[in-house]
């Protein structure tokens, strides 16, 4: 009874965290999607406030390599009254900021209410370590591997209907291994990517759909393998 609880309890979580990462792929890449199509809604809106705040931090050093230096720089939390509603954007950068002052009269570029630009400048966060992408990028590599564990299975016992093979668990932990491999292989080239400023809004869809083909591919081989006995 407690193994079961637990199994629930745990289907549940993941639910919830393949929800939340689906959810926040769709808002960034919408939202880029958006920007670059120039389809984003424009209204007149007004500074109503202009906080600053200052954020510390090394420039990396060691294996993440970077100078280490200390480093100090600015955000700024913009309230803008759009209409008759006021709306607050956090983090902005010095550069975005520049030249904003309370009582200015600028252009806000809006995704369903959400102010992403203001006079053409991209104010929107995008995938930052706060809220909750922070446990979205701890935890991805388990979601990650947990689809493809639920590709692997939902395929195998699609292969079985038919009487011709049956599969156990060993036949599919291959697969799934060799997915997990490919897709943490990609999270890596990913970070290279990152590191040369390359960084796309859709990014979780890479490794999970890498690493799913690979362990189908490899799925379909064991498959044949078994049925040709």
């Amino acid at each position: 009874m407690g193994a079961r609880v637990v199994s629930a309890v745990f289907r549940l979580v993941m639910a919830a965290l393949i929800l939340l990462l689906a959810v926040r792929t769709y808002e960034e890449t919408a939202v880029a999607l958006a920007r670059s199509n120039g389809s984003l809604r424009t209204a007149e809106a007004t500074v109503s406030k202009l906080t600053s705040h200052t954020e510390s931090g090394r420039a990396g050093g060691g294996q993440d390599g970077g100078s280490g230096n200390w480093i100090v720089h600015t955000e700024y939390t913009v309230e803008l009254r759009v209409g008759d509603e006021l709306t607050t954007v956090d983090g902005v950068p010095d550069a975005a900021a520049h030249g904003l002052r309370e009582g200015q009269r600028v252009t806000a570029g809006l995704w369903h209410g959400r102010v992403v630009e203001v006079d053409g400048r991209d104010v929107w966060p995008g995938w930052h370590a706060g809220g909750w992408d922070i446990p979205l990028f701890v935890l991805y590599p388990l979601v990650m591997g947990y689809l493809i564990a639920l590709a692997v299975a939902a395929c195998a016992h699609l292969a079985c209907r038919d009487g011709r093979a049956r599969l156990e668990r060993q036949d599919r932990s291959g697969p799934w291994v060799l997915g997990f491999l490919v897709a943490v292989a990609a999270v890596f080239v990913l970070i290279v990517c990152a590191a040369f400023g390359n960084r796309p809004a859709f990014w979780p869809l890479v490794p999970v759909a890498a690493g799913t083909a690979a362990a189908l591919a490899r799925l379909r081989v064991v498959v044949r393998r078994i049925r040709s006995q």
